[in-house]
């Protein structure tokens, strides 16, 4: 998720200050909400939000193919 779009504007390292490279979705006192989740399980899960969404379904290919790239999935 774009932290500009993140209602928190972002989640939160592990001294409470806001994380500059994870959403609050995923991202609290400096660890991974869902530690269990795999990358191909996560792009089946924000495809799934952004078609909810109205996100026309190529755009949304287009963002989840971006996912395994993500920092947190090195």
């Amino acid at each position: 998720m774009p932290l500009a779009k993140d209602p928190e504007g972002g989640g939160t390292e592990s001294d409470g200050s806001r994380s500059t490279m994870y959403c609050s979705y995923c991202y609290e006192s400096g660890v991974f909400l869902q530690l269990d989740v795999t990358v191909d399980e996560m792009q089946v899960f924000v495809k799934k939000v952004l078609i909810e969404r109205e996100v026309p379904a190529f755009l949304a290919d287009f963002f989840v193919a971006g996912i395994p790239k993500l920092e947190r999935w090195n």
